[in-house]
C-alpha cells in the first residue's frame, strides 16, 4: 500500500487535476467528447456507455447517470438503456415509453414501475428512476424517438438484462404464444411443465438436480427457444404494427428461461460460475438487443447500460477478476475495445437506502467513513466535494491512482458491522473505468409506495448479497 507521503501527493495532483462539478450544464462536457470520438478519427465513437453505480441505494448515483444519459440520447443518438433488471419488469416500462399503454393499462410511470415487485424494490421504484421513465415516456411522444431503416419512428427503449425472473419469463413466452399460435403455446406448456413441482421454485428445482431427485429440463428449455427461433418469421408477420418488437421479447424470455435452468443447476456449485454466468448472460442479452436495434435502423446501435460498478467496471482490473470472475465491462472491453466507455462512482459519507438482511425491509442507513488509504479516504481530502476524473489520460494523478487500493462497494445488502469483509475489495481504478465521479456526501435513494411481495420462482439466494 502506497505510504503517506505518496498519498499526500496523490491527494494534491487530484486536487489540481480533478474537474469539479458545481450543477451546471455542461458539467459532463467531458463524458460526452470521449462517447463522441475524435474528430480527427483517432479516437472511435462509443457504441455502449456503461454507467456504474457504488450502491444500490444512492440519490445522486440515479440522479446523475439520468442526466448523462439524456444528454447521450438527445445529442449523440444513443437508442436505448439497458439496466441491471429483469427483461419482463423492465419491458413493460419499455411499452410505456413507447406508447403502447394498452397493453397492461399502464398511463403513468408509476404504474409502469408496478412490475418491480422482487426485493429489492427500491432499486427501480424510486423516485429518480421515475422521474427519468416520465421524461423518456414524453420524449419518445414528442420527438418519435428515431427513424428506423425504412422511415418508421422506433421509441428509444428501456429493457433489461438480469437473469432471474425465470417463471415469469416463462409466464410471457406463454401469454406470447397464446395471442399468436395457441397450438404451440400447448407444446410450450408441456415442455415448461417439465419443471413440475419446481416450477414456482427454481431454487428448489436446482437443488434437486444436484441431489439427484430430479431430471434436468434442459432439453425442453432448449427445444422451445428453437422452436420460437425457427418460427420467427412467420411471427413476425402475424404481429403487425410492432412487428419483430414483441417477437424479440418472447426469444429474450425464452433465452432467459434456458440460461436461468443452467444458473440454477449450478447455484450449488458456487462462485465465480454463477456471477460468470449471469453476467454473460447480461453481456449477451446487451449483444441481441443492440443487433435487433441495428437491423431495425440499418445502422449501429448504440446503448446507455446502468449497473452496479462492480458489472460495468473492467473485472480484470480487481480481486474479482483473481477469483476468475468476468463481468459486463470487462466482456465489452475484450470484443469491443475502446467501442465502450465505462463510468463509476464512488461516495465517502452520507446515507444509503439498503436492507440490513436479505428480504428485509428497506432501512435508511448511514455510510460509514471510509477506511484508510482506500480510494473513498483519499477522494474524501480534497476541497472539491463533487468532481468527476478523466482517467484515461497520462496525468500525474491517473499514474499515481493506478496503485492497486481498497474499493468499497455497497449492493442491495449493507453491513457496516463487517464493512472491510463484505464491502470492499482491492482494484487499480484507470484499469477499472475511463471516467470516474466522486460524490463526497450522498443521499439514500426515495423509494416509490412498494408493490413488493414474494412471487414464485425468484428466490433469496439467487442475488449476490453485497451486489
Amino acid at each position: 500500500m502506497p505510504g503517506l507521503d505518496f498519498d499526500h501527493k496523490l491527494a494534491d495532483a487530484l486536487e489540481t487535476q480533478a474537474q469539479p462539478l458545481p450543477g451546471f450544464e455542461n458539467d459532463y462536457d467531458a463524458i460526452i467528447q470521449a462517447v463522441r470520438g475524435d474528430a480527427s478519427g483517432n479516437t472511435k465513437r462509443k457504441i455502449f456507455v456503461l454507467i456504474g453505480e457504488a450502491t444500490h441505494g444512492t440519490m445522486e448515483f440515479y440522479r446523475i447517470r439520468a442526466e448523462i444519459t439524456r444528454r447521450l440520447i438527445q445529442e449523440e443518438g444513443f437508442n436505448a438503456i439497458a439496466v441491471e433488471a429483469d427483461w419482463p419488469d423492465a419491458y413493460r416500462v419499455h411499452r410505456y415509453v413507447s406508447g403502447q399503454p394498452q397493453q397492461l393499462g399502464d398511463m403513468e410511470a408509476d404504474s409502469a414501475l408496478s412490475g418491480f415487485e422482487r426485493f429489492p424494490t427500491w432499486m427501480w421504484r424510486n423516485a429518480e428512476v421515475q422521474a427519468f421513465v416520465e421524461w423518456l415516456h414524453d420524449y419518445n411522444g414528442a420527438s418519435g424517438g428515431y427513424q428506423d431503416r425504412i422511415g418508421r419512428t422506433q421509441p428509444i427503449g428501456f429493457y433489461g438484462l438480469d437473469l432471474y425472473s425465470m417463471t415469469t419469463s416463462m409466464q410471457a413466452v406463454l401469454a406470447y404464444l397464446d395471442k399468436i399460435d395457441p397450438k404451440e403455446a400447448a407444446a410450450a406448456r408441456a415442455r415448461y411443465a417439465c419443471f413440475g413441482q419446481f416450477i414456482n421454485d427454481p431454487q428448489a428445482y436446482g437443488y434437486a438436480i444436484a441431489s439427484g431427485r430430479w431430471d434436468s429440463c434442459e432439453r425442453e428449455v432448449i427445444i422451445q427457444l428453437i422452436q420460437l427461433q425457427q418460427k420467427a418469421r412467420s411471427y413476425i408477420e402475424r404481429e403487425g404494427a410492432f412487428a419483430g418488437n414483441e417477437y424479440f421479447s418472447a426469444r429474450q424470455n425464452a433465452e432467459l428461461v434456458k440460461n436461468a435452468e443452467e444458473y440454477y443447476r449450478a447455484m450449488f456449485r458456487g462462485r465465480p460460475n454463477t456471477w460468470n454466468l449471469r453476467d454473460r448472460h447480461m453481456f449477451e442479452t446487451l449483444e441481441k438487443l443492440a443487433a435487433h436495434l441495428g437491423m431495425q435502423q440499418g445502422r449501429e446501435a448504440r446503448i446507455v447500460v446502468w449497473a452496479h460498478n462492480s458489472h460495468v467496471g473492467n473485472a480484470a482490473a480487481t480481486d474479482m477478476g483473481r477469483r476468475g470472475e468476468i463481468n459486463i465491462g470487462q466482456l465489452v472491453s475484450e470484443k469491443y475495445g475502446n467501442g465502450g466507455l465505462r463510468v463509476g462512482f464512488s461516495t465517502s459519507r452520507g446515507t444509503v437506502t439498503a436492507a440490513s438482511d436479505w428480504d428485509g425491509p428497506a432501512e435508511t442507513k448511514t455510510i460509514r467513513e471510509p477506511l484508510p488509504g482506500s480510494y473513498e479516504e483519499i477522494f474524501s481530502r480534497l476541497e472539491k466535494r463533487r468532481f468527476l476524473f478523466d482517467l484515461r489520460g497520462k496525468s500525474e494523478a491517473a499514474y499515481m491512482l493506478a496503485d492497486e487500493r481498497l474499493q468499497r462497494a455497497i449492493g442491495v445488502i449493507y453491513r457496516p458491522e463487517t464493512e472491510r469483509m463484505s464491502h470492499y475489495f482491492h482494484t487499480s481504478l484507470p484499469r477499472q473505468f475511463d471516467f470516474m465521479i466522486h460524490i463526497d456526501e450522498t443521499e439514500a435513494v426515495r423509494p416509490l409506495p412498494s408493490f413488493a411481495h414474494k412471487r414464485p420462482g425468484e428466490m433469496d439466494e439467487t442475488y449476490p448479497s453485497g451486489l
